[in-house]
Order: structure tokens, then C-alpha cells, then sequence
């Protein structure tokens, strides 16, 4: 049986090997190609034009304004959600009132668990939808709250979505809605393994209901937090088709809440220059892979474990 144990292996292992390589390894090594190249997609006239594409990517400004939105994304997205899902998860599990069973969440979590979680079943083009009507000029949910408050004077003349300085902070806040209830599920679930005792012997100790957070909750779910913060860094340097739904193929006006996928697609399948849109994939690849490095050593930190 020994001997007949590596042919085993490699018969098992074989095929989906060779898948992967066939179906993402292999189109991976054709963008890198095509990149170097001038092709329109649609022909067999193909021109090695070299580095010329990533030159050109230095002097575009709209690349550079879809790379700023993808940056800006990268710092409030994962940041914002993950504080959001650490706060609610920590009130829904730890944040209700001290009864004789020690500490202990408010009453009805699992109910509150499964609201937060509810975008999660929702596709992408369903919330996109979703966050127009509530954006529609004059009758959308927030036109008719602010009118109801009194503040419908904040309302840009053009809508949230057709004015410049806003379009694309909705578009962040649609994205915060529909991955925060996730890692308040995901959380939650790190959370509810730790001893309650822990907790309880920090409030005999003096420690405040933030101490205990800061010092206690977040060092046991740190290793979720860095799973999370990748995660979310993955999503806001993509932001492909929550923008699309949103802003439309333009990015908004004036391309404002432009991001480098949208860039993408209009170079490649509006201006049929699959050359430079290759350019722009095989940067967002490596700009995505060196952030997920620097993400990983950045939130990296000794384990602290509970016994």
C-alpha cells in the first residue's frame, strides 16, 4: 500500500491542478501578454507594443482619479466596517445589563443578528437597485426623511447621485451596508466562544465596559479583525459593479466616483482597446496583492489565547 501511495496522490491531485492551471493561471499569464500589446479585442491583429500601456498609465487622469477613489475606498471601507461590526457585535453580546448569570447581550440578538445579516442575501445588482430608489430625487427614503425633519434644504439641486461631492460617499455607505452585517455575524460567533468569566472577573477588577472591549475582545477576535481586514481591502480595490449600478458606466458625474474596474470595461468593451485595459487589470492584480501583504504584516501581532 505504501508503494502505491504517490500514483494515488497524484491521480487525485492531477485533475484539479490542471484545472486551476487551465481556467486562472492560464488567463492570468494572457493578460500579462496582452497588456504589452495593441489589440482591439475583436481581431487577430495583434501589435507587441511593449511597456507603451503602463506608460500611458502614468499620464491618464482619469486612471489616476479611479486609482484615488480605489485608495480612498481602501482606507474608509475596511475601517468603518470593521469598527461598525465590532461595536454592534459586542453590544449584542456583551452589552446588555449584568444579571445573576453574569454579563450577558440584549434580548432578542439572534432576532438582531439575523436583520444585520439580511443584506448578505441580497446579490449586488439588488442592492445597487435597492439604493437608487432610496436616493431617488424627491421621493426616495432620504429625500422624505430630511423633508419630514425639516432639512430638505440639504438635498443637492441635481440628487445625492447626480451631484459631484456626494455620488460616490453614497456609493461608500451602500458598500458599509451590505458587508457590515456579515462581520457582525462573523464576530459575534468569535465572541460567544470566549469565557464569560473573563469578563466578569474585568468588571470585579474595576475594568469599564470599553477596558474590557479594548483589552479583552479585540486581542481574542484579532485574528477574525485581520481576516476581515483583508477581506474588505479585496472589495474596495474592486467596487466594480456596486459603482456600475450606482453611477452608471460614466462613474457619476464628471466620472467623479469613477474606480478602476468601470475604467476597465469602458476602455475594453467601449473603446475596444483590450491592450490598455489589460494594463489596467494586471495593476489592479498587483496592487491588490502587495495590499493584502501589507495588510497581513501590518495587522499581524503575537496570539493571545484563553484558557
Amino acid at each position: 500500500m505504501r508503494h502505491g501511495k504517490y500514483p494515488f496522490l497524484v491521480a487525485f491531485l492531477a485533475p484539479p491542478v490542471a484545472l486551476y492551471g487551465v481556467y486562472v493561471v492560464s488567463p492570468y499569464l494572457q493578460a500579462f501578454y496582452i497588456s504589452l500589446t495593441r489589440w482591439s479585442g475583436f481581431s487577430g491583429n495583434v501589435e507587441f507594443i511593449g511597456l507603451a500601456n503602463y506608460r500611458r498609465l502614468l499620464e491618464d487622469d482619469q486612471f489616476h482619479t479611479a486609482l484615488v477613489n480605489n485608495l480612498i475606498l481602501l482606507a474608509c471601507l475596511p475601517v468603518i466596517t470593521i469598527i461598525m461590526g465590532l461595536f454592534f457585535a459586542s453590544m449584542l453580546n456583551i452589552g446588555g445589563r449584568r444579571g445573576r448569570a453574569g454579563i450577558r447581550g440584549v434580548a432578542g440578538s439572534a432576532v438582531y443578528r439575523v436583520i444585520y445579516f439580511f443584506p448578505q442575501v441580497l446579490s449586488v445588482a439588488i442592492i445597487g437597485v435597492l439604493w437608487l430608489y432610496l436616493l431617488a430625487p424627491g421621493r426616495g427614503l432620504v429625500d422624505r426623511s430630511l423633508d419630514g425633519f425639516w432639512l430638505g434644504w440639504l438635498t443637492p439641486n441635481e440628487g445625492w447621485l447626480g451631484n459631484p461631492g456626494t455620488a460616490f460617499w453614497w456609493v461608500l455607505a451602500a458598500m458599509v451596508w451590505m458587508n457590515v452585517g456579515f462581520y457582525i455575524v462573523l464576530f459575534s460567533a468569535g465572541m460567544q466562544s470566549i469565557p464569560r468569566d473573563v469578563y466578569e472577573a474585568a468588571l470585579l477588577d474595576g475594568a469599564s465596559r470599553f477596558t474590557t472591549f479594548w483589552r479583552i475582545t479585540v486581542p481574542l477576535l484579532w485574528d477574525s479583525v485581520q481576516v476581515a481586514w483583508i477581506y474588505l481591502a479585496i472589495i474596495a480595490l474592486d467596487a466594480f459593479a456596486l459603482v456600475q449600478i450606482m453611477l452608471g458606466n460614466a462613474g457619476g458625474p464628471s466620472r467623479s466616483g469613477d474606480v478602476i474596474g468601470l475604467n476597465l470595461y469602458r476602455t475594453a468593451f467601449e473603446a475596444f482597446n483590450f491592450g490598455y485595459a489589460s494594463a489596467m487589470g494586471v495593476t489592479l492584480f498587483f496592487l491588490t496583492l502587495i495590499i493584502a501583504v501589507l495588510a497581513m504584516r501590518a495587522t499581524r501581532r503575537d496570539r493571545v489565547e484563553f484558557s
